[in-house]
């Protein structure tokens, strides 16, 4: 980047998630510390094809701390994935004398940060790119942690909680499908905190036999009489199994979505702390002229990882927990 970094852009894309507006609040006002004007863009990219912005200042993101969802609102851009919807994006850029740009979202909202970042260097325009990993499912390859994972792992398990009151006075099964289409850390987390008696996860194949009746079989004889499934969405159908556990074990078992509550709430003090820091970070990025960077946190460390590297990386699922699981279901909760 070349000279002093004078305006900022700062978006949300992709899925929302608790803390996003805690990591926008904290971009806005490192960039005023700095003496650096932000730019807030609506509706992630397809804000910045459609010049849906607004000048930022401190009153801008007063009192958003502990609201979840995001001021900027988010969206997905079809347009954007293609160059003619960056061109649009870039003479946006151009329009508003943008030296940078702070991405706060998930493997998508990277990627195609990176995409604009390498078309702007092909046309001569001094643009830079920092992400900020913030999903509920925790499942960015570079980062230990993503905003949004703690405050949705305890909403789940505050309504599981309230499911069990229930489901023990009537001696049921509960069936419980949580968010996670391609990774099971939420479902996996949430599961040993509320004492499951089953997970399933999409990174481990899925037997029925084994996963689901066996473990509700071992559970009734250690003198259990409820019994709660966790399933992540990406791993089945939570209609599907407890039809299979009805068919199966002659048990009649109460199915529950909890969709997208998970994603909405006051943020915990873990993700309002994370994105603080990795807000301030991702500022920090631009203004050493390191840009094209992701901010992760890896072994309790905030890191500003090479861009084109970080979305190569894989995040090895730790299935240690799942041998936690086995350990502490086999005798009913």
């Amino acid at each position: 980047m070349d000279g002093k970094v004078k305006r900022i852009g700062v978006l949300t894309s992709g899925g929302d998630a608790p803390g996003m507006n805690a990591a926008v609040r904290a971009v806005v006002r490192t960039a005023m510390s700095r003496n650096v004007e932000c730019v807030g863009i609506r509706r992630g990219w397809n804000g910045l094809i459609n010049s849906d912005f607004l000048l930022m200042n401190a009153s801008s993101v007063s009192h958003t701390i502990d609201r979840g969802g995001t001021v900027l609102y988010t969206a997905r851009s079809e347009e954007f994935m293609h160059p003619e919807g960056r061109d649009r994006a870039l003479a946006t850029c151009k329009l508003l004398g943008l030296d940078g740009i702070v991405a706060i979202g998930g493997d998508g909202t990277f990627r195609g940060a990176l995409a604009l970042a390498r078309q702007a260097e092909e046309q001569g325009v001094n643009l830079r790119v920092v992400g900020v990993p913030a999903t509920i499912d925790n499942d960015i390859g570079c980062s230990h942690y993503t905003i949004g994972f703690d405050t949705a792992c305890n909403t789940a398990i505050e309504c599981i909680d309230k499911l069990r009151d229930t489901m023990q006075s009537h001696e049921r099964c509960s069936v419980v499908e949580v968010m996670g289409r391609r990774a099971g850390y939420l479902a996996l987390y949430v599961g040993i905190s509320v004492g499951a008696t089953a997970v399933l996860i999409p990174e481990r194949e899925v037997d029925f036999e084994r996963d689901v009746v066996d473990k509700i079989r071992q559970a009734r004889l250690a003198g259990s009489t409820h019994y709660m499934v966790v399933v992540a969405e990406g791993a089945g159908s939570a209609i599907e199994i407890g039809k299979r556990i009805h068919e199966e074990v002659g048990i009649d078992p109460r199915v529950t979505v909890l969709g997208h509550i998970q994603r909405g709430g006051s943020p915990t003090a873990r993700d309002r702390e994370t994105a603080s820091r990795m807000g301030y970070e991702a500022v920090i990025a631009l203004l050493d002229m390191d840009g094209n960077r992701i901010i992760g946190t890896r072994d309790g460390h905030m890191l500003a990882m090479d861009m084109e590297e970080a979305l190569a990386m894989t995040k090895q699922f730790q299935m240690d927990r799942y041998q936690v699981l086995e350990a502490l279901s086999t005798t009913g909760r």
